[in-house]
């Protein structure tokens, strides 16, 4: 057959056949037909079986034509090829991906820094004035006892000058913080009865839930904001 007629059987099973495909697959290595003395193709029957099977491979297990070429090689040498897997769909992993979320281990982390009032303004790049809404509206505070700030305080500090530069004023960041507190009591309610065992190993894993737990809460969150936007 020449490649014309091999166009003819396969497209009735592999619409999207085409010329420059079949070539592509030749150079491959995959199939190998006959040239005349003129140089045209030449293609057997078991030619065409090869690329019924390289597209079959292709189409309905998405399988790489390196790993064809080894099923080929194997069927060439007399031994059958790996046996192909149910075809299921599959979610694409960044799909599922934390999207740079906390995780479990940052709501266990505490790593104990200390900022004066006038650090925290200096660090986060923030005012006074602005330092002083954020505690009005219940955003920071500093640590009783200690008048210092920590990590979470000046994250927070942070980011509200950001978003400031949208327009977001703290008195638009209640919101947040209420939302938040929400959440903070939904955890620990469900954590309540293990915490209060006098048990260490049961007062250890509650503290391990809260951090599973907090971390899903974020993931949720975030998730709903961003799905309501999209569909906004």
């Amino acid at each position: 057959m020449n490649i014309g007629e091999v166009l003819d059987h396969l497209r009735p099973d592999f619409p999207g056949i085409t010329i420059p495909k079949i070539r592509f697959l030749e150079d491959k290595g995959l199939i190998k037909p006959e040239r005349t003395p003129a140089g045209y193709r030449k293609f057997s029957a078991d030619d065409v079986d090869r690329l019924r099977y390289v597209l079959r491979m292709q189409r309905d297990h998405y399988l790489p034509l390196k790993v064809i070429g080894e099923h080929l090689d194997a069927i060439d040498r007399g031994l059958e090829p790996p046996a192909i897997e149910p075809v299921v769909p599959t979610v694409p992993k960044v799909a599922l991906s934390a999207d740079g979320l906390p995780s479990p281990e940052s709501f266990r982390r505490h790593d104990g820094m200390r900022l004066s009032r006038r650090e925290l303004v200096k660090v986060a790049e923030i005012s006074e004035d602005l330092l002083e809404q954020l505690e009005q509206y219940g955003l920071i505070s500093a640590k009783p006892g200690t008048g210092h700030y920590d990590t979470d305080a000046l994250v927070i500090a942070q980011t509200a000058r950001e978003l400031a530069d949208f327009g977001f004023e703290p008195r638009h960041l209640r919101a947040f913080k209420t939302a938040a507190d929400r959440e903070v009591g939904l955890v620990e309610q469900v954590v309540a009865p293990h915490k209060r065992g006098r048990d260490a190993a049961a007062r250890a894993r509650a503290e391990e839930a809260v951090s599973e737990i907090a971390a899903l809460s974020v993931r949720l969150h975030a998730t709903l904001v961003k799905a309501g936007l999209r569909s906004s």
